[in-house]
């Protein structure tokens, strides 16, 4: 049987390698670009809540953005720490900021989606950038984007971040997840015209506002706690022009403090990527343990054929993990030596995050528990 998997993964892996080996070609570095000037307006709306820690810093990079004709739309959802008390301390320094505060949410929403959607009625450019409120940006970022947005004649762009992650397990983690997501999403689709398949990222989501609107706006997918990767798979769906880039140098944001915030933190939207199914709850962990930590103990094995067929997954595997590491972050492709570790790590966060969410009856997300019932029906 292991002979039957292990002959089965190599083909699979080199599938994925030569599909990553062309996709990851046609993903731009927005580096590169050149940059807007000047243009129309650019609303640059912010869902804020409970963010007192990493707020001022990331509104006080954009508003040294080079482009200049931009305004900002900071919405304070039910905060209750100190976020509201910063925006409009930061409204009083630039008259660009509008300050929306939200007190109450509206049944059948989850409460960022519902802000976001606040945020852009209040919203007067021809871009609309939704944006989390912990990142970080040099000040070319904007007017690169904006010329890129312009030259392809696009409906939305996302940008890749650098996902900074100061400790060696939650980094290890994130170039996990990272490597992960990017094989089975297959992001650079994207950017195929010929292709139904999209993506977005929450640290940077530039939309039309035209084409938001025509599109449905976060009325569509208002339920959904992964709603920055629906959005952009949903518009690319509905036949909107889209495509990905990476903005390493120009776009950071740390994306949890430590691993045990990223454990955390994936509880919201772990199961709803599976869709709510337990069956795929199984699939990805058999999937996972298969292909990723098994190799590693098998290749010990003293049937010679288990062992070649092992290390040959070893070495596939391997070579995927190296292009998307190198390409989609700043990471060294050197983690790949705990792989099987974070593998396991990964596999628990799965069934962590599922467990909790069946016993919860539901996810519990900024202090706001939301039913399964609830998300399960805007499926």
């Amino acid at each position: 049987m292991l002979t039957v998997l292990y002959t089965l993964g190599i083909l699979v892996w080199i599938v994925f390698i030569f599909d990553a080996l062309f996709g990851l070609k046609n993903i731009d570095s927005l580096e590169k670009e050149e940059g807007l000037k000047n243009g129309s307006l650019l609303s640059v709306i912010v869902a804020a809540r409970n963010e007192e820690k990493q707020i001022k810093m990331s509104i006080l990079s954009q508003l040294k953005q080079t482009y200049e004709n931009v305004e900002w739309i900071l919405v304070n959802d039910r905060s209750n720490d100190e976020t509201g008390k910063i925006i409009d301390e930061l409204a009083t320094i630039d008259s660009r900021i509008k300050v929306l505060h939200i007190a109450d949410l509206p049944e059948g929403w989850l409460g960022k989606n519902h802000a976001l959607y606040k945020g852009t009625l209040q919203a007067s450019g021809k871009w609309l950038l939704f944006t989390d409120a912990d990142v970080k940006y040099e000040k070319e970022a904007f007017a690169k984007a904006l010329h890129y947005f312009e030259r392809y004649q696009l409906d939305h762009l996302t940008a890749a971040p650098n996902l900074n992650a100061n400790r060696f397990w939650l980094k290890s983690f994130v170039a996990f997840f990272l490597f992960g997501f990017s094989y089975f999403k297959r992001p650079w689709l994207a950017n195929n015209p010929k292709s139904k398949t999209g993506t977005g990222i929450g640290a940077f989501n530039l939309v039309s506002k035209a084409s938001y609107e025509a599109f449905g706006t976060h009325e569509r997918i208002k339920m959904r706690p992964d709603d920055d990767l629906q959005l952009g798979m949903k518009m690319k769906k509905a036949g909107y022009r889209q495509r990905i880039v990476t903005a390493l140098q120009l776009i950071e944001v740390e994306w949890y403090g430590s691993l045990k915030e990223a454990l955390v933190g994936l509880e919201k939207n772990t199961f709803a990527g599976l869709n709510y199914r337990i069956s795929m709850v199984f699939f990805s962990v058999f999937g996972v343990f298969v292909t990723h930590v098994l190799p590693f103990l098998t290749v010990f094995s003293a049937d010679k054929m288990v062992a070649l067929l092992s290390l040959g997954n070893i070495i596939a595997s391997g070579i995927l993990y190296v292009m998307i590491i190198r390409r989609m972050t700043v990471f060294s492709p050197a983690l790949f030596l705990v792989f099987p570790i974070t593998a396991l790590l990964f596999i628990y966060s799965i069934m962590r995050a599922s467990y909790l969410t069946f016993r919860r009856e539901g996810i519990v997300w900024r202090g706001t528990t939301y039913r399964l019932s609830e998300l399960r029906e805007k499926e």
